[in-house]
């Protein structure tokens, strides 16, 4: 029963943020044909300041409750207290630091975009505590529509700026309303009536000490690479860069990430079972593996025909950037279930232990093979890096679940093979659609439904059957 709950829940998630991240990359689209790459640039760089605060200040309220056997209305009311004061800290610190940022990068302009940008984060602080009961009856159901909600309105407001010629605020329109309109969805759905109190404040202490050095830590590993490009190159170059790193993290982001909270729950109710966490683990990133391994190498394949399809000559060059980019993810992605496991056990000092790892392997690299290969550096000391992040996950993973790496090995050596078959096809196949010279969309088309035709087949042939992974 517990698996079946599991997938139903993945699923919904999975959808929301499916649903999700497809608005939002039609949005982009619409945006990308009038805007220019240097408004990208300047957006992702005023969104580095948000990124950095926000995940350093970031507390995980909804998964505290969730690993709590029973939640009282204190627990909510702390829980709320917490996120306010979260809020609070989270507007003072940006206010303090917009303006620095802005003298640093010589751009007086990202003054006001960082302060506004802000308000996205904050309302994500006022969420209603009162869904984790939705969580805890495995329901996603409602965070599928809280989601997808916000995400059309966001959607909608920030095609409205562009239309109305607000420029480069189009793109900050659509960041903060998503945030805006999916908490008040949170309330229509899970009402709560806020009150201030800490008085279960020591049931989340132990919960987010650990947390909270390894939100600092990957807010930094996290943003480097964008801080460090802003200084040295243009920001049209930016904006190249900063797109096909958010296009490479699509697949962490929109599949593995939203299914990963489904395991995270189903964890916390086995947790004081040894031998079914560990099986439900090696499960668990046996599937991540097989749903993100063929999305990324796809990526990586035609990402030449993805920015001629989608994006135009403008963004020309970027599609290198993605083309290695998204192979890192699918060292990162392994991450996720470990990452999962650690929340699910208290165990949040493991969680610190990768993300100082993949930080100081970033704090070495990066500057090192910048100063010898510009961007092409960093797209390579973030390759490097995902494989440094993959190799300790897998040694964390074993400390946690007693899963030895051996055994994850051999586990997911079908999808291994499954992926080489695939991409013997799409070289093959890329080079056939060649010689009839068809214009990029019909041969991204073709490529990509023949790749995973293939892919699906192999798996097949294998023998794997998702009812009986």
């Amino acid at each position: 029963m517990l698996s079946k709950k599991t997938i139903v829940g993945a699923g919904w998630l999975v959808s929301s943020r499916l649903g999700g991240r497809l608005i939002d990359f039609v949005t982009l689209l619409v945006l990308a044909k009038t805007l220019t790459p240097t408004d990208f640039g300047l957006t992702a760089l005023a969104g580095t300041v948000i990124a950095i605060v926000d995940t350093i200040l970031e507390v995980p309220l909804l998964q505290a409750l969730t690993r709590l056997k029973d939640v009282e209305k204190a627990h909510l009311d702390t829980a709320f207290t917490l996120g306010l004061l979260r809020g609070l800290v989270l507007s003072l610190i940006v206010l303090l630091a917009a303006w620095p940022f802005s003298y640093f990068l010589h751009d007086s302009r990202l003054f006001a975009l960082v302060t506004t940008l802000a308000l996205g984060p904050v309302a994500r602080s006022l969420y209603s505590p009162s869904m984790v009961y939705f969580t805890h009856k495995m329901s996603f159901r409602e965070m599928f529509i809280a989601e997808f909600t916000g995400k059309v309105f966001a959607s909608l407001i920030s095609i409205s700026v562009m239309l109305l010629g607000g420029g480069y605020w189009a793109i900050i329109a659509a960041s903060i309303s998503s945030s805006i309109v999916a908490t008040i969805i949170s309330y229509v759905f899970a009402p709560y009536k806020p009150a201030l109190s800490l008085a279960k404040v020591s049931d989340f202490s132990g919960f987010i000490g650990w947390f909270g050095c390894s939100q600092i830590v990957s807010a930094l590993s996290w943003q480097l690479d964008r801080i460090v490009l802003g200084y040295y190159i243009s920001k049209a170059d930016l904006g190249r860069y900063a797109i096909a790193s958010d296009l490479a993290t699509l697949p962490s982001q929109t599949i593995v990430g939203p299914a990963m909270q489904t395991a995270m729950a189903a964890f916390s109710k086995i947790n004081d079972d040894p031998a079914r966490l560990a099986a439900a683990y090696l499960k668990a990133s046996r599937f991540t593996l097989m749903l993100a391994a063929p999305a990324c190498i796809g990526m990586s394949l035609t990402s030449d025909l993805i920015f001629d399809v989608l994006f135009g000559e403008k963004w020309r060059g970027a599609d290198v950037y993605l083309r290695w980019l998204s192979l890192t993810t699918i060292f990162y992605v392994y991450f996720q279930p470990v990452y999962a496991l650690a929340l699910a056990t208290n165990n949040t000092k493991a969680i610190f232990k990768v993300m100082l790892i993949e930080f100081l392997s970033k704090l070495i690299l990066i500057p090192i093979l910048l100063f010898y290969f510009s961007t092409d550096g960093v797209v390579a000391a973030r390759v490097v890096v995902s494989v440094i992040v993959y190799v300790v996950s897998s040694l964390v993973a074993h400390e946690l679940s007693g899963v030895s790496v051996v055994a994850e090995l051999k586990s997911v050596w079908k999808t291994a093979v499954a992926c080489a078959v695939m991409i013997c096809s799409v070289v093959f196949l890329r080079r056939y659609l060649n010689e009839l010279h068809l214009i990029s969309f019909w041969e991204l088309v073709v490529t990509a439904a023949g790749g995973a035709t293939v892919y699906i087949g192999a798996l097949l042939a294998l023998g794997i059957r998702l009812n009986k992974l």
